[in-house]
């Protein structure tokens, strides 16, 4: 029996319990806030750090889970494709929030928006979707999903990648692989514009390409709301889920300059790939969707998986390249965004096996574990280039 045919005899206890990730997240602030800028200038013990980074991250993960409950109720409320619209802009700016960051505190790193666009396409692309279709098809045997709705996140996300991570190595106006001043406002712009028509579409005239069409054609409406089981616990009113979505987003985003003073420190002292530092942030800002991605794809709903994922895989390149562009033009830092050769042919890989696997109206086990052996490549390319 739902929650909401039982109400609990303490609702104030209850509220409070599920909305700790965001009273322990600003908790953890207000310390910060006071003894963390001490701790954190002058980072001279590798223990200290270690230990700060495991409160820190954990809290900022837990607090990422919170802004997923949130979203996934605001689902339920909306419909999609609003619900999974907001969830991955929510997700996406804390990536973006983590990158900006670490662009403006500590040594600069010009390469980590680059690194950290890669690592999420990376994930997204061939480990959780991958994942996802492995699961779906070991429960399921085959899924289907809206083919138009696919196609559009495809059609538009080959070419903002290409523009973003493969483009400017080929480029003659700069000595780096990397865009001018004129091409970086160009492109940026650019991306930002296309990005904004795909939302225009999703949310307005073809709406219903991100819809599974059953659902749609006897009128239950996405199948996500079928059971309400988005395991988010109650829904309340739209205001409630929308007001505590953004409180729940403020630590996350106040605690990253924290964030990325752990991250750049504990790179240098490891002797870590530069790499690695845009696969822990993408860890970060991916393991609540790609939880909520597969939870979807086992119990048949994948639809709701091919919004989430292929959402956030685009997103992060409509919403991340204006602004690291827009961040490196004001502060006159240099954006390494041109890739180099193996990462660019597991990009160009990755973008052609999407085409094929998102190309038919039904997935299966097989497309699933191809796009897992492409992550664990680039796995292994992250620790031994």
């Amino acid at each position: 029996m739902s929650d909401k045919s039982q109400p609990s005899s303490f609702p104030l206890i209850d509220s409070l319990k599920q909305e700790l990730p965001v009273i322990v997240g600003f908790i953890t602030l207000a310390v910060f806030q006071v003894h963390g800028d001490r701790w954190l200038t002058e980072i001279a013990d590798p223990l200290l750090a270690a230990a700060l980074f495991l409160w820190i991250f954990p809290v900022m993960l837990w607090a990422s889970f919170g802004v997923v409950r949130h979203a996934d109720a605001l689902a339920e409320i909306l419909g999609e494709p609003y619900g999974t619209l907001i969830l991955t802009i929510a997700v996406i700016g804390i990536e973006v929030s983590l990158i900006a960051a670490i662009m403006l505190t500590g040594d600069a790193n010009p390469t980590l928006a680059r690194d950290t666009m890669l690592a999420v396409l990376m994930i997204v692309l061939n480990g959780l979707v991958g994942g996802a279709l492995l699961i779906g098809g070991l429960v399921h045997r085959e899924q289907d999903y809206n083919l138009r709705g696919a196609r559009a996140f495809i059609s538009v996300l080959v070419p903002l990648a290409v523009f973003a991570l493969i483009l400017p190595k080929y480029t003659v106006s700069t000595a780096n692989p990397t865009f001018s001043t004129g091409q970086a406002f160009l492109f940026a712009l650019l991306t930002a514009l296309l990005y904004g028509v795909f939302l225009c579409i999703q949310t307005g005239r073809h709406k219903g390409f991100f819809v599974h069409e059953a659902s749609a054609d006897d009128g239950s409406g996405d199948e996500d709301a079928q059971d309400g089981g988005h395991g988010h616990g109650p829904v309340r009113s739209l205001p409630y889920h929308a007001v505590l979505l953004i409180l729940t987003l403020l630590p996350i985003v106040l605690l990253s300059k924290r964030m990325a003073k752990l991250v750049d420190y504990g790179i240098v002292e490891v002797g870590a790939p530069a790499a690695l530092g845009g696969v822990v942030i993408a860890l970060l800002v991916l393991t609540p969707e790609g939880i909520a991605a597969m939870s979807a794809a086992r119990a048949n709903r994948l639809q709701r998986s091919v919004n989430l994922l292929l959402g956030s895989a685009l997103s992060t390149i409509g919403l991340t390249v204006p602004a690291v562009l827009a961040i490196g033009l004001f502060t006159g830092q240099t954006v390494v965004l041109g890739l180099e050769g193996a990462p660019m042919i597991l990009l160009v890989l990755t973008l052609l096996l999407s085409s094929f696997t998102f190309g038919g109206v039904r997935t299966n086990l097989l497309q699933g574990a191809v796009h897992l052996v492409i992550f664990l490549a680039y796995l292994v390319l992250v620790f031994n280039p």
